[in-house]
């Protein structure tokens, strides 16, 4: 069996009067994530987790952003796409853990549904779904709120 570990990495603006959608879950505050597609950094940091432990290039390379198809495209669809290259390669996904930092608003209450929507495109269990967040204690540009940040690793496996 090979098991190989990929990491991903995303930030994206946040503006005034944007939706802010992370792990498709649209979150209540007054400015959102500003990208191409719904700029949900979360799921795009899980994608490139799992492009880059295959080997698979990254989001850039399959999702350009400047290609008009992508345009607003929910980001779960991405990383179905994802899970669907990863297969091509003989790949299964084991399990993902995501982190992210922002200052507002709080994330705990929508981690469950987050989690569902993520083990729903990824087709995994939802306890292989790990979601976490913290702040950046109101330093640099996140403790300003003018940006969002997540990572996130998961493991994947080839007979």
């Amino acid at each position: 069996m090979k098991i190989k570990v990929g990491f991903g990495f995303d930030v994206h603006q946040i503006k005034e009067g944007h939706p802010f959608v992370i792990g498709g879950v649209q979150l209540e505050h007054h400015a959102g994530a500003f990208g191409h597609s719904d700029a949900d950094v979360l799921v795009h940091a899980i994608c490139d987790a799992i492009l880059g432990a295959a080997n698979l290039e990254d989001m850039g390379f399959h999702f350009p952003n400047t290609d008009p198809k992508w345009k607003g495209i929910s980001s779960l669809v991405l990383l179905e796409e994802c899970v669907k290259l990863l297969k091509e390669k003989g790949y299964t996904l084991g399990n993902i853990d995501g982190m992210l930092c922002l200052e507002a608003p709080k994330i705990k209450p929508y981690i469950p549904a987050m989690k569902e929507n993520i083990a729903k495109a990824a087709g995994i269990d939802i306890d292989d779904i790990s979601i976490k967040a913290t702040t950046n204690e109101t330093m640099g540009f996140i403790g300003r709120q003018e940006g969002v940040v997540a990572y996130a690793v998961c493991l994947i496996e080839k007979p």
